[in-house]
């Protein structure tokens, strides 16, 4: 009878050259990325002006509810979400299906020209539109005495200011989203419109019954984008309108700011910050469940 050797056991070594290599990352990720958000979460639950002896509490939770400075940052948010967003987005995809027309000349300087207010930094354009609309010497008000219409107290009045608010992010980010879209457009086989055409349908009804439909993975993403970026709104409400008049255009970014950075009661802030967290994984959550099951 003969014996049949046991297998030997496969020492199976585990490189660590790649570990090492990317330790360095690992480490400032966990250190400015990982432990930041874990930190300010834990601070939602302390009142950070009384320092480490502060116990554990909902009261930062519990304050957002009565909170009428943060009601008031929050409806505005969501107006300006309301009214901004499908503003802009059918803008964008109007611009993009323009700059994607071959009857169009130029399309790359047209590209560009669209592109560009991205480009300008955020404290010129703001400074612009404050000249703009200035009440005295606006070039804007210029233009409706001009015209035989009255001037405007563009910023000193709450529905002129939140007006200019919408205006002012319409024309920085339209440019951008058509961007996107238009590389949806492109996208989109030539052969399907060739097609369409054969079967006698109209470049109307090609925009709706083709265009809009494959064009919808990509409109999803603007919208997505578009939600997470109002929700986050600071630049153009501090430095146009500084919030006013009267807090009527006080954003939740702007209000999370005071709080953090002029009252110094950065755990109120660390709540404010996770609510919008919250707020844009809800909306963006609702968005991709209505209109993105197919994408």
């Amino acid at each position: 009878m003969t014996t049949v050797p046991a297998p030997r056991r496969s020492r199976r070594r585990v490189p660590s050259a790649p570990y090492l290599f990317i330790l360095p990352y690992l480490l400032i990720f966990a250190t400015f990325w990982a432990w930041p958000i874990v930190s300010s979460f834990l601070m939602s639950f302390r009142d950070s002006r009384l320092g480490a002896t502060a116990p554990f509490g909902f009261a930062n939770w519990s304050r957002l509810v009565g909170d009428e400075f943060f009601l008031t940052a929050l409806r505005n948010t969501l107006l300006i979400l309301v009214l901004q967003v499908p503003i802009m987005l059918t803008l964008a995809t109007a611009l993009a299906v323009a700059l994607n027309s071959r009857l169009l000349k130029l399309r790359g300087l047209f590209r560009f020209a669209f592109f560009a207010p991205l480009v300008v930094g955020t404290v010129a354009y703001s400074a612009v539109f404050r000249l703009l609309f200035n009440s005295d010497f606006g070039m804007v008000n210029r233009g409706l005495t001009g015209l035989g219409l009255g001037p405007v107290d563009w910023l000193n009045q709450p529905g002129p200011a939140m007006a200019v608010i919408i205006l002012a992010m319409t024309w920085r980010w339209t440019g951008y989203n058509a961007i996107i879209l238009l590389a949806g457009l492109q996208g989109i086989s030539e052969e399907v419109y060739e097609a369409a055409a054969i079967d006698g349908a109209t470049p109307w009804q090609q925009f709706w019954k083709i265009t809009l439909p494959l064009l919808r993975p990509t409109l999803l993403f603007c919208v997505v984008l578009s939600i997470i970026g109002t929700l986050q709104l600071f630049t153009e409400p501090a430095l146009i309108t500084n919030s006013g008049p009267g807090n009527a255009t006080m954003t939740l970014g702007t209000y999370l700011y005071q709080q953090g950075f002029r009252s110094f009661n950065f755990g109120y802030a660390s709540a404010i910050a996770y609510t919008v967290a919250a707020l844009a994984a809800i909306f963006s959550a609702i968005q991709l469940r209505l209109f993105g099951r197919e994408s």
